[in-house]
């Protein structure tokens, strides 16, 4: 089910499918909710599943000013308070993975589990060269963005110019910043993603107190569209067992 609602000055678009706990899917930077469309029909078999468009992405058109995680995780946090109406189950996949993280940091009280995958909690952690988009993948994302942005396909550029300054600057967080989200954590990377060094991958699972790592094989920085029913089924796992 496709809907809409006010956040502040965000005016956003979310899917609502399933039924069940509640479950939030955070899409990649410069993607949108459509990225799960692989991933949603097995999750919604036990979970009520939530798919916002961030600020700027998708259906859910730019503000002005520059985009930043600081700014998606408080618009998750007031979706999270005004549409979910109280804590659930975060997955958050590349730019997904800081906005859920900046969260669970914030409002530990609303995130039930934490599924991080092929994300950065430092803007260090990216492999040299990885946020700069080439010609093809920029004509990529100008097609992608266009088909259904209700700024139109000609506000990419301006769009597209605030996310690479929030990826070369944001985010910024340290391995002892990790330590403040206690609850139950998955870090999920691509055994042949090289856009994220393991070593940081492996920091991350390292600094959150309660994590557990995944390496889904055969999948590179998309794996949950590369491999949707094997990623649903770690995620599911980690999502229903009884302990950690």
């Amino acid at each position: 089910m496709s809907l809409y609602v006010q956040l502040g000055e965000v005016y956003t678009y979310y899917e609502d499918d399933g039924a069940g706990e509640a479950l939030v899917l955070l899409h990649p930077g410069l993607a949108d909710s459509r990225s799960f469309e692989l991933n949603v029909p097995g999750l919604a078999e036990q979970f009520r599943v939530f798919r916002p468009d961030r600020r700027g992405h998708g259906r859910t058109p730019d503000v002005d000013g520059p985009i930043s995680y600081e700014q998606m995780a408080r618009d998750t946090i007031m979706f999270l308070e005004q549409v979910v109406g109280g804590p659930a189950f975060l997955v958050g996949h590349s730019d997904g993975a800081p906005v859920a993280l900046l969260v669970a940091l914030r409002r530990p009280d609303l995130v039930r589990r934490l599924v991080v995958g092929a994300g950065v909690f430092h803007h260090d952690g990216w492999a040299p060269g990885v946020i700069d988009l080439d010609e093809e993948t920029t004509a990529f994302f100008i097609e992608y963005h266009g088909a259904v942005s209700p700024d139109g396909p000609q506000h990419f550029p301006i769009f597209a110019a605030k996310m690479h300054r929030m990826h070369t600057d944001e985010p910024t967080l340290t391995i002892a910043d990790l330590a403040g989200y206690p609850g139950p954590a998955m870090v999920m990377v691509g055994d042949g993603d090289d856009e994220i060094p393991m070593s940081h991958t492996l920091a991350f699972r390292d600094g959150l107190p309660n994590a557990q790592l995944a390496v889904v094989p055969g999948t590179a920085h998309g794996l949950f569209a590369e491999k949707p029913d094997l990623c649903n089924r770690i995620v599911i796992d980690f999502l229903t067992e009884e302990s950690v």
